[in-house]
Formats: structure tokens, sequence, C-alpha cells
């Protein structure tokens, strides 16, 4: 009889995420997953087969939980603006130094390039997309933003918005990346803070 596991998949796959924040993907080991999740090597082994399975995972994991960060905002806010600069300080507090950010990047390299990687990817931004848009609609409708908003362009703004707003904070250091987020994004809106 097999011994029931410990350590869920789910663990697992967030301990892949803060390993690939500290190592990035290509430096990336089993044993560095292992020790972030209390697991041996050969338990990620065999369960995902190796270190592309893992990352593939990972990635499909990301892809299937893109719109949660939106939903869990949008349930504990009256407004879906506060929701949506909810969702952009809890992506900013995800990146605590330029170098972990530079390491999540490295994930952007295997979604470019590879195809099965790619397949996550666009499936992540298409998630994204459809919960901002549905953000901004219920900003519409609600008088947050002005009627007749383009709200699929601007949805697109908002995620242009806040990949750049972080790049930036990576490459020149400057500021919290929160409150530089939120800046950007109240920019965009056309919103004072």
């Amino acid at each position: 009889m097999p011994r029931p596991r410990v350590t869920s998949d789910t663990d697992i796959l967030a301990a892949t995420g803060r390993a690939i924040g500290a190592h990035g993907p290509g430096r990336l080991t089993l044993a560095q997953v292992g020790a972030e999740a209390g697991v041996s090597p050969a338990t990620l082994s065999q369960r995902f087969g190796s270190k592309r399975g893992l990352l593939l995972a990972f990635a499909a994991n990301a892809a299937a939980d893109a719109a949660a960060p939106y939903r869990r905002a949008r349930a504990e806010h009256d407004s879906p603006l506060a929701a949506l600069h909810a969702v952009a300080a809890e992506l900013a507090g995800l990146m605590s130094t330029p170098e972990e950010l530079a390491n999540h990047l490295g994930m952007l390299q295997l979604d470019l390039s590879d195809p099965e990687f790619r397949v996550h990817a666009a499936a992540h931004t298409r998630a994204v997309e459809t919960a901002l848009r549905e953000l901004l609609a219920e900003a519409v409708a609600k008088g947050e933003l002005p009627s007749g908003t383009d709200v699929p362009r601007l949805a697109r703004a908002v995620k242009i918005t806040t990949d750049g707003s972080l790049l930036r904070w990576a490459l020149t250091g400057d500021g919290d990346p929160a409150a530089l987020l939120r800046d950007d994004l109240d920019h965009l809106l056309g919103r004072t803070s």
C-alpha cells in the first residue's frame, strides 16, 4: 500500500515558485525545490518526472490560478478599482528584490522559446486579461470609470503598465514597487491617489 502524500502538489508548486524566485529556472535544481517544500528530490522525480516536468506543472498551475487574485480581491473590496489596486499590491509584494524579479523573468524565456511552456503562458495572459476586463467593466458600471471606456483596450493597458512598472523598478531600484505601481495605475486610469 503506498504511503499517503504528506506534502500536496499545491504546496510543492508554491515551493517551486519560491525556489524559482531565489535561483531562476535555469539554475533551479530538484534539491532546491525539495528543500523549500520539505520533500526529497526523489519524491519530486516520482511525482513530476523531471525538473522540466515540475516546471511545466508549475506553469500549468500558474495559468489555472491566474484569475484567483482578482476574484479574491473583488470579494474583499466594494470598489472594483480598489480590488485592482489590491491585486497590484499583491503582485508587487511577490518581488522583494530586482534579482528575484529577474529570476522569475527566466520563466518568460522558457515561455517564449518552448511551445509547451508557451501554451501555459498564453492561457495565463488570457485569464488575466479576462479578469481585468471584468473588473474594469464593473468599474464603468459603478461609475468609477467613464461610460464609453474601451474596456478591452484599457485592460490590455493595465497589464502592460503593471508589467512595465515592475520591470522599471527592477532596472532602476527606485522606490517601493507597490507605491510605484499604484501611482502608474492611477495615472493610467486618470485618477489621483
